[in-house]
C-alpha cells in the first residue's frame, strides 16, 4: 500500500536576517533586483528587474492584478476612551464596511468610535473576526477614506506611513479600489517598462483580486492540508480568458504578476478550461497542485511558513524554491513587499 507524505508547516521555514526586510521602496520604481529561477532545472541567475524584457518573448502574456489599495487604516478612540485601530477589510456600501478592530477590549454592538478627524462610527454586529461598522459621515466611504485614512502597510514594515507610501504602495496600473494590501510583485513595473514590453510583442491582461488583510495571517496548523484560506473577491473577465486561450494555442507563456494573479487565474480555470469568473475565492495552492492557466510567475520574496511561499513552492518545487531563498539571503536581496523580485518558471516549463 502506497503511503503519501503530508507536508508540514515546518517544511516551509527558512532563516531570514531582519536587516533584509525592506522598510522602504527603492529610490525609483523598477530599480529592484530580479532573481531568475528555472523551475525545470533549479538554475539561478542574478539580474536586474529592468532586464525583464530579455527574459520574455513575443507572444507571451503578462497578467496583472489591477486592484487598488485603499487608505484602510484609521486610528481613534472608543466612546469609553480606550484607544482603537481600525483596518477596513471590505466596503459593503457607501457608509458600511467590515473591519478588523484592535483594542484592549473588543467594542460592543451599538457603541461608537471616534476616528481620524473626528469621524464617528457606530459598531454593528461581529462576524467572526470582523465587525460591521457604519460610518456616520455624509461622504461616501471611499471618498472619506481617501481624505482621512492611512495606507495599510504590512506588519513587518515597522514604521509609520509617509507620503511616499501613497504612491509607492500602489501599482502604476491600479484602477479598481478595494484592496487593503498591495499586489506587491506589480510594484516594480513603471510606465516605460510596460511600453517596452508591449513594443516587443508581449501582451498585457488584467484581472482583479481585492487583497484582504488575511494575506498576512499565519498558518496555525502543522498539517497544511487542514488550513482554510480567507475569502477574497475576484473578477476574471472574458477578455483575459480569451487572451490566455490564444496565448496557449500559439505556444506562448502565461506569466502571472504576483501570487494574487495566480490565484485569480487558477480560480477561473478550476473547471479545467479557463472561463470568466466573478465572486469569492478561497483557493489554497500548495505542493501537489496542478496548474491549469499559469506558465511562469513574477513574485516578491515571501515570509516563512505562509500560504504565499507554499504557492511558489507548488509552482517550482519546494527544494528549488528554498534553495533560491537561501541564495537570495546570501546575496543580500531585499525581502517582502518593498523588496526585490523573482521570475519563476514552472517545474515542467522552460
Amino acid at each position: 500500500m502506497l503511503k503519501f507524505s503530508v507536508m508540514q508547516l515546518s517544511d516551509f521555514s527558512y532563516d531570514l536576517p531582519e536587516r533584509l526586510i525592506a522598510q522602504y521602496p527603492p529610490e525609483r520604481r523598477g530599480e529592484s533586483r530580479l532573481l531568475f529561477l528555472d523551475g525545470a532545472s533549479g538554475a539561478l541567475r542574478d539580474q536586474r528587474f529592468a532586464e525583464l524584457p530579455a527574459l520574455l518573448s513575443e507572444g507571451d502574456l503578462l497578467v496583472f492584478n489591477d486592484t487598488q489599495v485603499i487608505p484602510a487604516r484609521l486610528l481613534g478612540v472608543k466612546d469609553s476612551g480606550g484607544k482603537v485601530e481600525v483596518l477596513i477589510e471590505r466596503i459593503l456600501d457607501q457608509h458600511r464596511a467590515l473591519a478588523h478592530v484592535r483594542a484592549s477590549k473588543p467594542p460592543r454592538s451599538g457603541r461608537r468610535l471616534v476616528l481620524e478627524q473626528s469621524v464617528e462610527v457606530e459598531v454593528g454586529e461581529r462576524v467572526a473576526d470582523l465587525f460591521e461598522l457604519r460610518f456616520l459621515d455624509p461622504r461616501p466611504l471611499l471618498q472619506l477614506l481617501e481624505a482621512v485614512g492611512r495606507m495599510p502597510l504590512p506588519p513587518y514594515i515597522r514604521r509609520e506611513t509617509t507620503p511616499i507610501d501613497r504612491e509607492r504602495y500602489q501599482t502604476v496600473y491600479a484602477s479598481r479600489p478595494g484592496a487593503v494590501a498591495a499586489p506587491t510583485a506589480g510594484l516594480h513595473f513603471n510606465g516605460p517598462l510596460l511600453e517596452q514590453l508591449q513594443a516587443q510583442g508581449v501582451e498585457l491582461g488584467y484581472v482583479t483580486l481585492h487583497v484582504g488583510a488575511g494575506t498576512f495571517q499565519p498558518v496555525r496548523v502543522e498539517n497544511i492540508a487542514e488550513h482554510r484560506m480567507h475569502a477574497e473577491y475576484v473578477e476574471v473577465p472574458e477578455q483575459v480568458c480569451a487572451q490566455v486561450r490564444e496565448t496557449q494555442r500559439l505556444g506562448g507563456r502565461v506569466v502571472a504578476v504576483g501570487t494574487t494573479t495566480v490565484r485569480a487565474l487558477e480560480t477561473a480555470a478550476a473547471g479545467g478550461a479557463i472561463a470568466p469568473y466573478q465572486g469569492e475565492t478561497e483557493i489554497f495552492i500548495f505542493p501537489g497542485y496542478r496548474f491549469r492557466a499559469v506558465d511562469a510567475l513574477i513574485t516578491n520574496f515571501h515570509l516563512p511558513e505562509t500560504t504565499l511561499l507554499m504557492l511558489v513552492c507548488a509552482f517550482a518545487g519546494r527544494d528549488r524554491v528554498l534553495a533560491a531563498y537561501r541564495h537570495a539571503v546570501k546575496e543580500g536581496y531585499r525581502f517582502f513587499s518593498y523588496g526585490d523580485a523573482m521570475l519563476v518558471t514552472g517545474a515542467g516549463a522552460g
